[in-house]
């Protein structure tokens, strides 16, 4: 590569875009699957959840129970499908052999995570809004801080898509490229208030969600929806923020040390 670690130099915007444009390529090849499972699985949680649950528990913080899972649910695809996303994308170069045509390629670092991490944040977005576009039909949505929302839906894309990314870089096999989602960030967001307040779990247990960092994600969103979470907003904020930077940092430390790139 050109540029070692993730300095930033001037970017080569055609190396980023070709690769960009692949990924995304790749994912419309998939579109019909793309489209209907978030519909379908949203659909289910709110004939589910909103149904069954929402008939015996009216509202959680003055918001309609079917209304206040909506945030949850977003961020429940958003998380999943940003590891996914990314996690294939350069592991499936590893797969092929094709990854030393990418490091022995014109391009820098930078400019490599950029294409993978933008391809996949863009179709977590995507996936988000038809999720938020979808919950419409069924409960009344409104945002009360519109911005604030924008801001979390695209920081948690692209940290988890960076997140994802180091995934598709550590595993070896698909069975290690679906051990984290699975065991890891699908329980994390189950157990980080998708589909409850923290507040209404007993002593300990309200302080053990606490650690659960899924927990300021989801009190982040939600509070762009409502103007309250379970965590205040600027704790969220950094929380997501953090992870951001750990995670590139570590992608950093991978490039400069050439670690899992060539095994």
């Amino acid at each position: 590569m050109n540029a070692p670690g993730l300095n930033l130099p001037g970017l080569n915007l055609h190396g980023i875009w070709a690769i960009y444009r692949f990924e995304m390529a790749r994912s419309l090849r998939t579109l019909w699957q793309s489209l209907i499972g978030p519909v379908l699985t949203t659909s289910l949680y709110f004939i589910v959840f909103g149904g069954a649950i929402g008939s015996r528990m009216q509202s959680v913080d003055g918001v309609s129970y079917g209304s206040f899972i909506v945030p949850g649910l977003i961020m429940l695809s958003l998380l999943t499908q940003s590891v996914g996303n990314a996690s294939i994308g350069i592991y499936f170069p590893k797969f092929t052999g094709t990854i030393f045509e990418l490091l022995s390629a014109p391009i820098s670092a930078m400019e490599l995570v950029v294409g993978y991490v933008g391809a996949a944040a863009t179709k977590s977005v995507v996936i988000g809004s038809i999720i938020l576009a979808t919950s419409a039909f069924f409960v009344p949505v409104v945002v009360e801080h519109p911005l604030a929302m924008i801001a979390f839906l695209l920081l948690t894309s692209v940290a988890f898509s960076l997140f994802g990314f180091i995934l598709g870089i550590w595993a070896n096999s698909f069975e290690q490229l679906n051990f984290v989602p699975l065991l890891l960030i699908t329980p994390l967001t189950f157990l980080g208030g998708s589909f409850y307040s923290i507040d209404m779990l007993p002593q300990p247990w309200r302080t053990v969600s606490l650690f659960n960092p899924v927990v300021y994600l989801v009190s982040g969103f939600r509070w762009s929806f409502f103007g309250h979470g379970d965590v205040d907003i600027g704790l969220s904020l950094g929380v997501t923020l953090g992870f951001l930077v750990a995670c590139l940092a570590v992608i950093a430390w991978i490039f400069k040390s050439g670690w899992r790139l060539k095994s």
